[in-house]
């Protein structure tokens, strides 16, 4: 429930922002990829200024999600590899509990040794 009126406290005004945003920047841009031809380009778009700019975020946000799920990859590795282990340290546990009439983590129950009795000081 908490988690819910933080994320609308959050989304709510930055839908409000974006509304706003793409109001205000409804003018159209064109953006060329070609560098040497200023007057006619090869390649080019034209759209409004808010697309524009909500697509270079998209697209950011793409790259960087990328950029880390590849530098995570190592973690990843020593995740799956510490798993594989864990699995097979349980099967070797299961069948070491498995081989033995008791569990081994649990230590067995020893009788205590038996008292000393000792006879009283002779007097005299």
């Amino acid at each position: 429930m908490l988690r819910r009126i933080v994320a609308a406290l959050i989304l709510v005004p930055l839908a409000i922002i974006i509304i706003a945003f793409a109001v205000a920047n409804r003018q159209e841009v064109t953006v060329s990829l070609d560098p040497f031809g200023a007057s006619a380009p090869a390649a080019s778009l034209t759209l409004p200024l808010f697309a524009l700019l909500i697509l270079v975020l998209i697209i950011g946000v793409v790259i960087g999600g990328a950029a880390a799920w590849l530098r995570q990859g190592r973690w990843r590795r020593t995740a799956r590899r510490l798993e594989r282990e864990a699995k097979e340290m349980m099967a070797r546990l299961e069948a070491h509990e498995a081989a033995s009439a008791e569990p081994s983590i649990v230590p067995r129950q020893q009788e205590p040794p038996p008292r000393l009795k000792l006879q009283p000081p002779a007097r005299g």
